[in-house]
Parts: structure tokens; C-alpha cells; sequence
């Protein structure tokens, strides 16, 4: 941000003539900023070796984090990355043309874990793309609320559309939504023994009749992909992006460069940023702090889910404990009956010996 009159104590952005080569030199730098140098400081020692290696250009940037993510697929930029990202991940020609805000998203109090980026395309479908850093609980459940959040998003504007009245709108104007989730550590329910690490799903009948149902969904488990070598992969577009969010270290960029040569404005412009250690520094803070609120809201449904199990368990004891008592006194209650009918029988014995 520029200095100006009206805002006299900006100050201009740090941007260094050349990126640091060595962690001693980078570590120099960052001293001479005590700003820089105090957020440095305050990060845990596995972050700080990842900001390290990526401002010593010994790694690239963990594109599964959000604000990289956006970065790379920023669409004000880069509209013609995010359309091949998506049409090669959906196997259909896909334009987008614009991305929607994530303030409108209608699932209050969920804006943090839904929708890394919500998409809409040239005919009008909308398209959900998240990735997850762990798998969520209940993942099919979580799709379906995208969905329909996605399809209520697109409802309204329809029926706000430009020369459409209410009485003029019709179902017909539904596109397709599309919800993709990229699975960094995929759950135990999306392994298959045969590796796959894509899945495509939609609703259907058991009974073979064709409805458009809009929904669509794309499942991707990035370490199943990731424990594929790469001589066995297919040389296509779809695993030159997938490689490019799994690549971390500079020799595998190289040989993914050689293989993708348009790939590399996107590793430049990654690179590029090894002279700008404020905006880097922003980006970091950014993605921490969304894994933060993200594994604070896992921890949360996993330990209520935990109380939720041991309520279950402790009904189901007190239950059993009822059933056990009635049946208890169902056994007294026929032992006693027993115990009569045996003295009935032995006082007729008795009778019919003594006659």
C-alpha cells in the first residue's frame, strides 16, 4: 500500500531487490524489520521451517491452504486457471466468470469451514470448491448442505433474474450445482483397496428412470494420489494439477515443469513471492488461523460426539439394567409359582399314597 497525503502513516510494503538464499541471510533480513522479525518469532518451530524453506526457495508454497489457493487461483487474475483447474477436475468444459462472495453463504455460522471458493459459470451453474486439511465427520452429510445451500444461492437469483417475474420463473432454469472437496487426509470410508482417488457421484433411482437432479458432487483424496508414483500416473491436465497441489520441494517442481511446461508462470509467480516476506507473512497468518478455527470446530464435534456416544451407552445400561430387574422378577415370580406347584403336587402324592 502506497503512501498518500490522505494517509500519511501508511508506509509502503517490504519488498526485497532479491529473495534471501540462505536461512542466515533470510534471519538478517527479518531483524533489520522488527515488525517482520516479531511475527517471525511468534511462530511455532514447524511453521517457522516452513516459512523458511519457502523464503529460502527450498520448497514452494502448501497450495492446500487457502489464502495460497486463492492466490494461485485468484479469478480477478487468473479466471482461465480456475476454468481449467475445474473442467479438468469435472471432465466437462467449464468457464467461470465470476466468484461469489463468501459473506452471502446461507448456512449461518458455518462460513469458516463451507466453500473455499463458490464459482459461478457462463450458464449459470455454481460450483463449490473446498479442501479439506482432515476429514470432517459425516462428509456425505456435509456435501448434501453445500448442495443445497449452492442451489438455494441459485434459486433466488433466478428468480430475481432480470426479467423474470415470479410468475415467470420456472424449474427448467436450474442448472447443475457442483460441490468438489479435496481431502488432504482422507476418512477411513473414502479408501477403496484399489487406490482410487477420484469419485463422481449424483442421485439416482434403483429403478433406472432418468430426473435431472442437480446435484453433483466430486470427491478427491489427495494422499491417495499423493502414494501413486509418478511414473505410473496419467500424463493429462487433470494430474498436472493435482501434482501441482501436492508438489512441495523444488526438484519435483522441475520435473513437473518439464513435463507441464505451462505450468511454469505459476511456479514464477509462486517464486515471485520470496521477495515480498510482508504479503507471505499475511498469507501465513491467514492460513493458520483458518486451521485453527477449523481444528478447534473438529475437536468440538469429535468430543460431541464422544458425550453424544456415552449418553447413548448410559441409556442403554440404565435400560438394560431395567430390563434385567423385570426379568429378575419375572424369574422370582415363576420360581415362586413353581415352588407352589411342586408343593401342590407333593401334597396330592401324598394324598394318593395314603388312600
Amino acid at each position: 500500500m502506497l503512501m498518500t497525503s490522505d494517509f500519511p502513516f501508511q508506509r509502503p510494503p517490504v519488498i526485497w531487490p532479491e529473495p534471501a538464499d540462505t536461512t542466515e541471510e533470510l534471519s538478517s533480513r527479518l531483524r533489520k524489520n522488527s515488525t517482520l522479525y516479531d511475527r517471525y518469532q511468534r511462530l511455532d518451530r514447524k511453521w517457522k521451517g516452513r516459512l523458511s524453506d519457502f523464503l529460502t526457495g527450498r520448497k514452494s508454497l502448501p497450495l492446500t491452504y487457502d489464502p495460497f489457493f486463492k492466490f494461485i487461483f485468484n479469478p480477478d487474475y487468473h479466471q482461465d486457471r480456475l476454468s481449467d483447474f475445474v473442467s479438468s477436475i469435472l471432465g466437462i468444459q467449464i468457464t467461470i466468470v465470476e466468484v461469489l462472495s463468501m459473506e452471502d453463504t446461507l448456512m449461518d455460522g458455518e462460513s469458516y469451514l463451507i466453500m473455499d471458493l463458490v464459482a459461478r459459470t457462463k450458464d449459470g451453474s455454481i460450483i463449490n470448491v473446498e479442501i479439506q486439511k482432515q476429514g470432517y465427520d459425516f462428509p456425505g452429510e456435509r456435501m448434501a448442505c453445500y448442495a443445497s445451500d449452492l442451489l438455494l444461492r441459485q434459486y433466488i437469483k433466478v428468480k430475481k433474474s432480470h426479467g423474470h417475474s415470479p410468475h415467470d420463473f420456472s424449474y427448467r432454469d436450474i442448472k447443475p450445482v457442483y460441490v468438489i472437496v479435496i481431502f488432504e487426509h482422507t476418512t477411513p470410508e473414502l479408501r477403496l483397496e484399489n487406490n482410487s482417488y477420484i469419485h463422481y457421484g449424483k442421485t439416482t433411482f434403483d429403478t433406472g428412470i432418468e430426473l435431472h437432479m442437480p446435484e453433483r458432487f466430486c470427491i478427491i483424496s489427495l494422499d491417495v494420489f499423493r502414494e501413486i508414483p509418478y511414473s505410473k500416473l496419467k500424463k493429462c491436465t487433470q494430474s498436472a494439477w493435482l501434482l501441482l497441489l501436492s508438489t512441495e520441494t523444488l526438484k519435483d517442481a522441475e520435473r513437473l515443469i518439464l513435463d507441464y511446461p505451462w505450468l511454469e508462470p505459476i511456479y514464477q509467480e509462486i517464486a515471485a513471492l520470496r521477495r515480498k516476506p510482508e504479503e507471505v507473512f499475511d498469507m501465513w497468518s491467514e492460513a493458520l488461523l483458518r486451521m485453527d478455527e477449523n481444528t478447534l470446530k473438529y475437536q468440538v464435534e469429535r468430543m460431541q460426539a464422544e458425550v453424544d456416544k456415552l449418553k447413548q451407552d448410559a441409556i442403554k445400561s440404565k435400560q438394560a439394567a431395567i430390563e434385567s430387574d423385570a426379568e429378575n422378577q419375572k424369574l422370582r415370580e415363576q420360581a415362586k409359582s413353581d415352588q407352589a406347584r411342586i408343593a401342590e403336587l407333593e401334597r396330592l402324592l401324598k394324598e394318593a399314597h395314603t388312600v
